[in-house]
């Protein structure tokens, strides 16, 4: 009878069954199962042992043993079988005979163009079954999972988009949230994002006038509007980075987009009000060509602020 063993005390059980029924649903899900992986003649390990081979010019046959975790009787196999197919050639390594190197011939690597093909394309199908939010979020949870086990971070998928419904409720109580956390503004603050909030909402449809709002890793991380002053001119309003989305370029990437829609809609000139305090905001608006107007001393949100006026030609 084989021997079981335990998981580890501070591992719960389900945390262990939730594992092992994510690793039989995917390897369903990605057909490691099938006889021949990606309608071929090679097994899984051997499709991997060919992708390895094919990412060098050539490699130490101990160094692929470690990177693959292989039993060295199993890899022997396999290269046995690809050199008899003329896929691998082995040759000892001019600088010691003692070490075997591994490299494909120009029929192994026909054979992993092949493999390689077959595989974007079956991923490519995979993705397309789902929409756009579905497929930030699966993508993001493989960097996840990827991060949590010791692979190098990859950074999150930045997306921006049109507001849906609830995101409104979202930039009001982040702002409030935030600016009392990092500033210590009262909840005056809150109350005046809240205004704003209530009339872009009641703007509706009209043309001249968008709200973003950015996501990162599928979730919520910022925002900014573009309103409507005048006919000719536009307002920068409501500009929010999330604290764990900061050095992405959100900020950045968020006044890029509002100046390229005030210039569609035909603006000639884009202003913003901000107080001094606000560094980091106020160098993306010097980034982007804004220019300081004026500013003058208030009292608002429970501290003595001074307020900024900037402005752009577009």
């Amino acid at each position: 009878m084989p021997t079981v063993t335990e998981a580890p005390v501070d591992v719960r059980d389900d945390e262990v069954a939730a594992v092992r029924r994510f690793n039989r649903f995917y390897t369903r899900l990605i057909r490691v199962l099938d006889d021949g992986i990606l309608d071929s003649a090679h097994t899984l390990t051997e499709a991997r042992v060919l992708f390895e081979l094919a990412a060098v010019p050539s490699v130490e046959a101990l160094a692929l043993r470690a990177q693959l975790g292989l039993d060295a009787g199993y890899l022997s196999r396999i290269v046995a079988r690809f050199e008899a197919d003329g896929l691998v050639e082995r040759r000892r390594a001019p600088d010691d005979g003692r070490k075997v190197v591994l490299a494909l011939t120009e029929a192994g690597r026909r054979a992993f163009a092949v493999l390689d093909r077959a595989s974007a394309r079956e991923v490519g199908l995979l993705l397309a079954g789902l929409d756009g939010p579905r497929r930030r979020r699966a993508l993001d949870a493989m960097r996840a999972i990827e991060a949590a086990f010791g692979a190098p971070a990859a950074p999150p998928t930045v997306v921006l988009r049109l507001p849906e419904p609830g995101d409104m409720g979202w930039i009001v109580a982040r702002h409030g949230a935030l600016y009392a956390q990092e500033y210590g503004w009262d909840a005056t603050y809150e109350g005046w994002v809240a205004h704003i909030a209530g009339d872009l909402l009641l703007a509706g449809d009209d043309a001249g006038t968008r709200t973003w709002v950015a996501e990162a890793g599928g979730e919520r991380a910022g925002s900014v509007a573009c309103t409507r002053v005048d006919d000719a001119t536009a307002r920068l309003r409501i500009l929010l980075v999330e604290p764990d989305a900061r050095g992405l370029g959100l900020g950045g990437r968020l006044v890029d987009e509002c100046l390229r829609f005030a210039r569609r809609a035909g603006y000639r000139r884009i202003t913003l009000h901000t107080y001094d305090v606000l560094a980091a905001a106020r160098a993306i608006y010097q980034r982007n060509g804004f220019t300081l107007d004026g500013e003058r001393p208030e009292h608002a949100f429970g501290h003595d602020l001074t307020q900024q006026d900037w402005s752009l030609a577009l």
